[in-house]
């Protein structure tokens, strides 16, 4: 009987550690269904951007109030789950506080450290919640996050504050039995703890049976809610804290406006304009498609953009067609992106295989109003704060709609056919071009 609490742990443990692995197989798989790119050159460069975008978070200093309490949360997370690895441990083998053994001259200290964070975490996370829902801030309520993705976002903040509630009451309930000299207990005297020490008074009127039970529930729950807040993470926005890393290593590295040129077109332009320098070891044969019209056609760059968004909106606030009214919101593009590649996902998970479903990431989730209302002015990329390209998915979209489908408004089809025919976006032949001068 005295292993049942170890055996039931391990279960818990090897149950949410296997569902977390399959979700995060599925996403890996998702992610590489696009086309290959390219991106391991400049190695320095790309482990810089590693630790100053995704665990210096720089961009988000722009707004260093806020850059703060986020690196708060950010920290606490990431901290305060050092603190796991005695949980884990003391729940495998069926001890209480293994490190205070080990390291007992500072383990008082880091208790103390991570019992701040938890602190900083909860008035964060209360903040984070009147400002997503009280104050009218434009990015949070506009109509890319009704429903869920708003839902989502709560339930997140909300999920943060009871574990890190449950850390401070177990602590605060542990460190009342050691006073009390409690078997189990008064053999790892820690010393009472900044913070969980002001739940004293709440926690003083109980016996000793009812305050160890106090104890023992906090720990169980903090550990099923960090195993289940692990499983929910995978299907939430805040996937980002996971593949904010990857995202900032693998950063394209060219400037932020410049397009990548399709090799077959970029040969028949430098043939037109500039015959001698044509490469003419570049094939003739013409690409299966020209551009993008569902996620497989796009890059797994494209694709793992879309699943690191953080879905904050500050693309959107910064973009110029979306502040004058436009369809187009950068944040839908990367939503609506990874919605495509999940749908697909599915269908593989149904039938093993991907059966052609009769919906495009194209027209079925993003139109072409969206595509159109895009000045390509790169201020989304410029202001996200974990460096993603809405624009570079925008114009291999509109790159199918203007190569496969011909489709471009007039002002387009007339510039084209202008620049084709007379190298110029003007309806002026080359000998006619500088006649203005003369009137």
């Amino acid at each position: 009987m005295q292993f049942i609490p170890q055996i039931l742990f391990l279960f818990l443990l090897c149950v949410g550690v296997y569902l977390f692995s399959i979700r995060l197989i599925a996403i890996r798989r998702n992610i590489l269904r696009g086309k290959s790119e390219s991106l391991n050159d400049q190695p320095m460069e790309r482990w810089k951007n590693l630790f100053l975008l995704a665990l210096g978070q720089k961009k988000m200093f722009k707004n260093p109030i806020v850059a703060i309490f986020h690196l708060f949360i950010y920290l606490g997370f990431l901290i305060i789950n050092i603190e796991m690895l005695e949980i884990v441990i003391d729940g495998l083998i069926g001890s209480h506080r293994v490190f205070f053994s080990i390291i007992p001259s500072i383990y008082t200290f880091l208790i103390n450290v991570f019992e701040f964070l938890a602190f900083s975490v909860i008035v964060v996370c209360v903040f984070f919640l009147f400002r997503r829902n009280v104050i009218h801030i434009a990015r949070f309520r506009s109509s890319d996050l009704i429903g869920w993705p708003k839902n989502d976002a709560n339930f997140i903040l909300v999920a943060e504050i009871i574990l890190m509630m449950l850390f401070l009451n177990m602590n605060a309930a542990d460190t009342l039995l050691q006073s009390r000299g409690v078997n189990d207990y008064s053999s790892t005297l820690t010393g009472n703890f900044i913070f969980s020490s002001y739940l004293h008074p709440l926690l003083n009127g109980y016996n000793n049976e009812i305050l160890a039970l106090i104890e023992r529930a906090s720990w169980w729950a903090h550990i099923i809610g960090v195993i289940a807040f692990l499983n929910y993470l995978p299907w939430s926005k805040h996937l980002h804290i996971i593949l904010a890393f990857p995202n900032a290593y693998y950063k394209r590295l060219t400037p932020i406006g410049k397009f990548a040129n399709m090799p077959t077109v970029q040969q028949e332009v430098l043939y037109a304009f500039q015959p001698e320098l044509a490469n003419q070891e570049i094939t003739n044969a013409a690409p299966s498609t020209f551009g993008a019209k569902d996620v497989h056609d796009l890059s797994w760059k494209n694709i793992l953009d879309a699943y690191s968004c953080t879905e904050c909106g500050r693309c959107t606030a910064a973009c110029p067609a979306s502040q004058t009214g436009k369809l187009l919101s950068p944040r839908k593009i990367m939503m609506s992106t990874r919605d495509r590649a999940e749908e697909i996902g599915r269908v593989i998970d149904k039938k093993g295989k991907f059966d052609d479903d009769g919906r495009k990431l194209l027209f079925n989730h993003i139109s072409e109003e969206e595509l159109r209302a895009c000045t390509t002015c790169n201020a989304c990329v410029e202001d996200c704060p974990v460096s993603i390209s809405p624009v570079d998915i925008i114009i291999q979209l509109r790159r199918y709609l203007i190569m496969e489908q011909s489709s471009a408004p007039n002002e387009w089809t007339m510039m084209f056919g202008n620049v084709e025919n007379n190298f110029a976006p003007w309806k002026f032949s080359t000998e006619q071009r500088t006649k203005w001068i003369n009137d």
